[in-house]
């Protein structure tokens, strides 16, 4: 057992009983009633027979405070394989969901390469970008340019201090203080995932949860539907289940990010997660392993879902008309944005024009008008194209 520094003992004095009772909550503990003045927690060994570890957290701030208080951080020290200083840092934090990936790579354990570590958390960062992006508006393919909220949540974002087991990643997000604001159920207990089955099961929006709460739920549900999308593809040689699955926080953007995790050698990597005791998760919340026959999936997911995306039916195209070529002048570049996409991403689009819109596209060349044309996109060579027009508006300036 790790015994604590003098200065770790003086500090330790200072914690209220109800911050200790808070950190015990959140790290999987149940209480009891304890001997007078006391309650007892209880927490079965991880992957190990034996009796449940034991902590009798005083209820009072009393004479022998400090050292009870000692006596707990010491075992938490043993339970956690941590640093008691480490250990008595977290529990000032201030109220924050905790992010934990855990890499594989060969080696001493504690260690990892260097290119590892740099795919790695450039990886976790467009992790956190992707679900921000969800957060906001769940979408297949989330545009390239991002809304403040999500560039706000990414530099909130902090990296704590590595973990025993192998080479373990912690990452941590803010949330404000307090608890007012966050749907609970009648236990007093948040909702991670709302209505039918999940994965596949539609997820709940609750409107009035801190935004970065919104983001960790939707990063759980996003890395958590990539993992079952995947298993369907290599269980069923089908990729249909990356669309389904795409209301509940999973985007081309997530695979991909995932992708990056991985690495150019594609190794194994679990995710863990682990929510503010200050705003309680009634669901479970399993740790994600992505394996490297994952990973092969992922990318032909990410893939998929940016091809569907591409293929959009029933769009509007808004724009110019830059050029007219083809027989009879029936193809007509168009410069301009999809209503499906974010109004900043602008492109060429080459429409095939009915025979009746090859007049109106003639005079909004002539006289640089702008256009909204209804059909169906698609990709075409590196480009895109509009087909089946529905409808054709010149929209005089």
């Amino acid at each position: 057992m790790t015994a604590i520094t003098d200065a770790e003992f003086q500090e330790a004095a200072t914690l209220k009983p109800e911050v200790l009772r808070r950190y015990l909550s959140g790290k999987g503990w149940q209480s009891e009633q304890g001997p007078v003045g006391s309650e007892l927690w209880e927490r079965a060994p991880d992957d190990e027979p034996g009796p449940p570890y034991e902590l009798l957290v005083p209820l009072t701030q009393r004479r022998d405070y400090p050292g009870r208080v000692a006596d707990i951080l010491e075992t938490l020290a043993l339970v956690e394989a941590r640093r008691p200083g480490d250990i008595l840092r977290e529990m000032r934090l201030p109220p924050v969901d905790w992010q934990f990936l855990r890499l594989v790579p060969p080696g001493p354990s504690g260690t990892a390469p260097l290119l590892d570590l740099v795919s790695a958390l450039t990886g976790l960062k467009d992790l956190h970008t992707a679900a921000a992006s969800s957060a906001v508006a769940p979408q297949a393919v989330q545009p390239g340019q991002k809304p403040q909220a999500v560039k706000d949540h990414v530099a909130s974002v902090r990296l704590d201090q590595t973990r025993v087991g192998s080479y373990v990643i912690a990452a941590h997000t803010p949330l404000p203080d307090g608890r007012a604001g966050v749907e609970q159920g009648e236990d007093g207990q948040a909702f991670l995932f709302l209505g039918d089955s999940f994965p596949g099961g539609e997820q709940v929006s609750q409107p009035s949860e801190p935004f970065a709460r919104a983001v960790s739920r939707m990063l759980f549900a996003g890395v958590t539907c990539a993992h079952a999308a995947a298993e369907e593809t290599l269980t069923r040689d089908s990729l249909d289940g990356f669309a389904r699955y795409t209301r509940a926080g999973l985007s081309a953007n997530l695979c991909e990010a995932l992708v990056k995790i991985a690495g150019e050698e594609r190794r194994t990597f679990h995710l863990a997660f682990d929510w503010s005791p200050e705003m309680p998760m009634e669901q479970d919340s399993p740790p994600v392993t992505i394996t490297s026959r994952h990973v092969r999936a992922l990318e032909a997911g990410a893939r998929e879902l940016r091809e569907r995306a591409a293929r959009e039916e029933g769009t509007v195209l808004h724009g110019v008309v830059t050029r007219l070529s083809g027989q009879d002048d029936r193809q007509a570049t168009i410069y301009g944005s999809l209503l499906h996409e974010d109004a900043s991403r602008v492109r060429s689009v080459r429409v095939e024009l009915r025979a009746e819109d090859v007049d109106k596209a003639t005079v909004a060349w002539l006289d640089g008008f702008e256009v909204a044309v209804h059909g169906d996109v698609e990709p075409y060579g590196t480009g895109m194209r509009m087909r089946d027009v529905r409808a054709f508006v010149v929209r005089p300036l």
